[in-house]
Parts: structure tokens; sequence; C-alpha cells
């Protein structure tokens, strides 16, 4: 972890499950419990015992400031920050929906800023997210971010701020996708005949196991695919109705991603 994070400190406004695991990632990864400092009405027992500065005043010019609450609560937490605006440091925002132009309303148009969107997998160190700077955001901020962020997950950097809204409908959503392809498969299971419990263990381990082995084979998913298909076999009776352009999966997730995109971009107008 950085040492000027170790120096001047880390502030993390909200620590819920996002905050939490990010935290256990930088405590595991070497950074100082005596260099994080928490604000959270609600504090999790084991940060009573985890030498954190909880709930007091912060340091006045932390080397970063993350902030993880809810979009609803932005307007109640900002207040508490606003005066580590100016640009000594670096704030990080992990909250759906807020632009980083609200936040330069609050800390100032000088302070460097970085939005990021990770997903639900962070809590289990698995998390992709996506990270974007304001104009005052250096390289250096950017690498420090992901040094942080990568505490629960891969890290990647967007071009646009723009391209937010499909990141999350694609990444911060897509676990919710995938959630349900697991209900809907046992579901299936079960309409074949199968047991409740014993579809279950199929479909999670099914989409467990084929989601680990995209990430890790060198071949792309397509070529997995079609290395799991046998010519006039069960597999491609089933993706002949699963790829069909008109009702299959193409145009299902076409449907739904625009949904979910085009509803970020209302949020984040309304933010």
């Amino acid at each position: 972890m950085s040492d000027a994070v170790a120096r001047r400190g880390l502030v993390l406004v909200g620590c819920g499950k996002m905050g939490g695991a990010m935290l256990h990632g930088w405590l595991e990864g070497g950074l100082p419990a005596t260099s994080v400092w928490i604000k959270d009405p609600n504090p999790a027992a084991w940060l009573i015992d985890a030498g954190v500065n909880l709930n007091v005043d912060f340091p006045d010019a932390p080397a970063v400031a993350v902030i993880a609450v809810k979009p609803q609560m932005m307007s109640e937490a900002l207040p508490m920050v606003a005066a580590l605006g100016g640009g000594e440091t670096l704030v990080i925002s992990v909250a759906a929906g807020t632009p980083i132009a609200k936040f330069e309303e609050v800390f100032g148009p000088d302070t460097p800023i970085i939005r990021a969107m990770p997903n639900t997998p962070a809590a289990i160190g698995r998390g992709i997210t996506a990270i974007i700077g304001n104009d005052h955001v250096d390289d250096a901020q950017l690498s420090l971010a992901e040094e942080l962020l990568s505490a629960v997950g891969q890290v990647v950097r967007l071009e646009t701020e723009g391209q937010m809204d499909a990141v999350t409908a694609v990444s911060g959503s897509g676990p919710a996708y995938v959630f349900h392809l697991i209900e809907t498969l046992a579901a299936a299971g079960e309409a074949q005949g199968l047991g409740p419990e014993l579809a279950m263990q199929l479909a999670k381990a099914t989409v467990g196991g084929a989601g680990e082995l995209a990430e890790t084979a060198a071949e792309d998913p397509s070529q997995l695919r079609v290395n799991v298909t046998s010519p006039n076999g069960t597999t491609q009776a089933a993706l002949e109705v699963l790829m069909n352009e008109a009702d299959g999966f193409p145009a299902l997730l076409r449907r739904a991603v625009k949904a979910a995109a085009d509803r970020s971009k209302e949020l984040s107008r309304d933010g």
C-alpha cells in the first residue's frame, strides 16, 4: 500500500458490505489500521476492535477519501467530508449513479475526483471495478486508485464518464442477471424431473464453474461454447433455442442491458 496513504491517512465514509470488503483488503495488504479513519453511523462490531479511527475527527489533509455510501445517503454523507476538497486529497466515489460533477459541486472544481463502479462479487474479492477521473486526476492517482480498489478484484480504466452507464448495465447489474440465470436453470431442471435441491446444486456449480473456466481458459467464450457443442447433440439443440436472434439470449440481453443503461442515465441526471 502506498506510503503516502499510510503516512497521511485514508478516510472511508460508509463501511457496509462494499466498504468493509475494501477495508479488509487494505488491512490485509499492509495498510496500518491507525492510518484509517472510518465514518459510519452503524459500524459493524468488528470495526470497534480493528484499531481504526472510528467516528472521530478526520486528519486535515488525508491522502485519500473514499465515499462508499448508498446513493440515497449521499446528501447526508457529503457534508461530512466537504472540507477535504481543494486539491490535497484524492476523492474516490464507489456510489452508483452519482456523477463526477456532483462531487465537484461539493469538493470544488480543483479537487481530484475518481468515480468507480465495483460490483457485488467484490465482497469475496472477485469483483471488477471500472474507474474514471476528472481533469485534475493524474496517472499516479489513477494508479493509486487501482491499487486500492484491486483489494476487491480486477480494475479497468474507462475512456469517458459516459461509459459508466454501460458498465453499470453490464458488470454493475450483471451479477443479478447471473443469479436469475441460476434460478431459471434450476427451475427448468425441476420441470424435467429433478428434485429442487439437486437442480439448484447443479445450476450453481455449472454457472460458477463455467464462469471460472471462461476467466482462466486461453480460449475465448465463443470457442469454449463450440468445444462443448457436439454436432446434432443435446447442447446444439438447446443453443438453437438460446441463440435465436428473434427471442433468444442475443435479443433478450440487448434489451435488458439497454434498459439498465437507460435507467443509469436517468439516475445520474436526477443526482
